[in-house]
């Protein structure tokens, strides 16, 4: 998939094989056309079928070893990320789609979110279910695990709740009302605040000590798809179906517009899919599906669009940096996951 640049472009300017010279891994030598390999994928695209339907959501264990996909299909698989990138595990319980998953920190568990209205915790060295969290009254849209402290799950949903979950207790610990239908969920670094984002295109922090809206981020102007924090904790990357991607600075005194960089580019359309939106592990990348069937990868500096992917037949509805290699996984509405070297 060599992407040769027109007349007047540098090769940084669309999609290129990358080219960095001190990569720290043990690439598994050159590929066919003798150019040097920068993964240790078995080759420089991996294409993973098995799923029955669309695939909503797709992410790398801390390790970068193993892949998990969750589908229309109401199954999550665990595929290897190495060798021929086998499925080696299928995770069943859920009675309708999954729409988000999680790694736990240190990759012992999924958490798994699902239209039929509940949370689900997997063991993923036995693949049994440890915990069912059925609270809400709609679909649970969003889900995500504390990055530090005691074992927090935050989860959002259509009956217009967040809720938050300890793992070690029975029931929802905190219940956050909204008035609108949450689409997208987030902690922050320290797990003391969670961020909401949903049809009314906002996105809200609130603190949980006090259990109230401390901040509002006005700016999208369609529904909230997806949010990502960065790997550094200062910021949060949101999708909206108003085709932005936007970068929020919320590190304490921030000044007072807090949307710092706007990516466009991407394309959302009438399936109204969750389009989820992701970070390289250095942050200085950011990634987001897109109903053109393309995967999209910006320059958070200078805002370009560095990768445009193309393989996937319907719409991209996440795409993830791999944790320590130059790779990205992408999950679709085809029923396809691809892994491919950048």
């Amino acid at each position: 998939m060599e992407i040769v640049p027109r007349e007047g472009e540098s090769a940084l300017s669309g999609p290129r094989p990358m080219e960095w010279s001190t990569v720290p891994y043990a690439p598994q030598g050159p590929d066919r056309n003798g150019n040097k390999r920068m993964s240790s994928l078995e080759s420089p695209i991996m294409l993973l079928t098995g799923h029955q339907s669309s695939i909503y959501t797709v992410k790398f264990n801390p390790a970068g070893t193993v892949v998990a996909s969750g589908s229309h299909d109401r199954e999550i698989f665990l595929w290897n990320v190495h060798g021929d990138c086998k499925n080696f595990m299928v995770l069943k319980g859920h009675k309708n789609a999954i729409l988000d998953l999680h790694w736990t920190t240190d990759g012992s568990q999924i958490v798994s979110a699902s239209p039929d209205k509940t949370l689900r915790a997997w063991d993923v060295e036995t693949g049994k279910q440890i915990k069912k969290m059925a609270e809400h009254s709609s679909f649970v849209n969003s889900c995500c695990p504390s990055r530090r402290g005691p074992p927090l799950v935050v989860s959002g949903s259509d009956d217009g709740t967040a809720k938050l979950w300890d793992m070690r207790q029975r029931g929802a610990i905190q219940t956050f009302p909204d008035k609108y239908q949450i689409t997208a969920v987030s902690f922050s670094d320290a797990s003391d605040k969670i961020f909401t984002g949903g049809i009314d295109n906002d996105i809200k922090v609130w603190d949980l000590r006090k259990g109230e809206v401390t901040m509002t981020l006005q700016g999208h102007q369609d529904m909230i798809t997806g949010m990502s924090l960065s790997p550094d904790g200062s910021y949060l990357l949101t999708n909206g179906m108003d085709c932005k991607l936007c970068i929020w600075d919320m590190r304490p005194y921030a000044p007072q517009n807090r949307c710092v960089k706007i990516f466009e580019g991407h394309q959302h359309n009438f399936e109204k899919n969750l389009l989820k939106c992701g970070w390289s592990p250095d942050g200085s990348k950011v990634t987001a599906g897109s109903s053109d069937r393309m995967v999209y990868i910006w320059d958070t500096t200078s805002r370009r669009i560095l990768y445009k992917l193309p393989g996937h037949t319907g719409s991209v509805n996440e795409s993830v940096f791999h944790p320590n290699e130059p790779i990205i996984g992408s999950c679709s509405s085809d029923k396809q996951i691809y892994l491919g070297e950048i």
